[in-house]
């Protein structure tokens, strides 16, 4: 519910992607969610309780070519908690990042991303501001990868301006030479005749 709250589909569509369940056994587990007062009478939103009780866990990222070393690191920040909502940069931010143009669109790597089954949502970045899209979210945790240039500092005070109490977690990666930045410069213009 929280998912299809942020990116405006339909809760028992959403969850019938997730997961194999009739309509009247979704219904029924809803109304045992509306019994514990955890979700409205609307039976598609969280009640101030279900919120409370949920955990998110933000992460973010290019993810131009998905790899071992994203694979890690998306598994270790879903560990932090219930839901995982994972940033894709947008196009010009990842040239900004990265010094170069991507192989991947922002939609096709949000698309990439969103077909990972550790990740429950995916969404691109706001431009100029990724406080805008921490605020949207308003996650409890945010994970950064072992490679990102963030400080945690940088993330917490931002945080704070948006009156959001977010900790910050450092993931390590068992795999830290695998990136799409080396994957590129081995296979470098074979890459692009994919």
């Amino acid at each position: 519910m929280y998912v299809s709250g942020l990116n405006k589909n339909s809760v028992i569509e959403l969850i019938k992607e997730k997961i194999i369940l009739s309509d009247s056994q979704i219904n029924s587990k809803i109304d045992e969610l509306i019994s514990k007062q955890l979700v409205n009478d609307d039976k598609n939103t969280l009640t101030e309780k279900g919120m409370n009780s949920l955990h998110i866990v933000l992460a973010g990222g290019v993810f131009d070519i998905i790899h071992p070393g994203h694979i890690s690191t998306l598994n270790a920040a879903k560990a932090l908690g219930d839901v995982l909502v994972v940033v894709v940069a947008t196009d010009s931010t990842a040239i900004k990042m990265k010094k170069k143009k991507p192989l991947h669109t922002q939609d096709q790597r949000k698309e990439l991303v969103n077909s990972l089954t550790m990740v429950d949502l995916c969404l691109i970045g706001h431009e100029g501001d990724m406080f805008k899209t921490v605020n949207q979210v308003r996650p409890q945790t945010i994970a950064l990868g072992y490679d990102q240039t963030h400080q945690e500092k940088f993330i917490t005070e931002g945080c704070k301006r948006i009156n959001l109490d977010a900790k910050v977690a450092r993931l390590q990666s068992p795999i830290p030479d695998s990136s799409s930045s080396s994957i590129k410069k081995e296979y470098g213009d074979s890459i692009h005749g994919i």
